[in-house]
C-alpha cells in the first residue's frame, strides 16, 4: 500500500518565502518546477527526481530544506 505523506514529500518543499530570495529564478532556470506562494511560505512542486535534485542544489546554496 503506497503512504501518500511520503509521496508527497517526494514531490513538494515547503519553505518560509525569504528562505528563497535571490534563489528563485535559478531554481526556475535549473529545474522543471512549478511555486505555489502562500502568506509566509512557498510551496515548491515537482517530480521527485526534480525535487530531490532542487533540495541539493538548495542545500548547496545555504538553504536548510527539512
Amino acid at each position: 500500500m503506497i503512504n501518500i505523506d511520503r509521496f508527497r514529500d517526494s514531490t513538494q518543499i515547503i519553505l518560509p518565502t525569504e528562505a528563497l530570495a535571490g534563489l528563485r529564478a535559478d531554481l526556475k532556470r535549473e529545474f522543471m518546477l512549478s511555486f505555489v506562494e502562500e502568506e509566509t511560505k512557498t510551496r515548491i512542486i515537482g517530480s521527485p527526481v526534480e525535487i530531490k535534485e532542487a533540495s541539493n542544489w538548495l542545500t548547496r546554496h545555504g538553504v536548510t530544506v527539512a
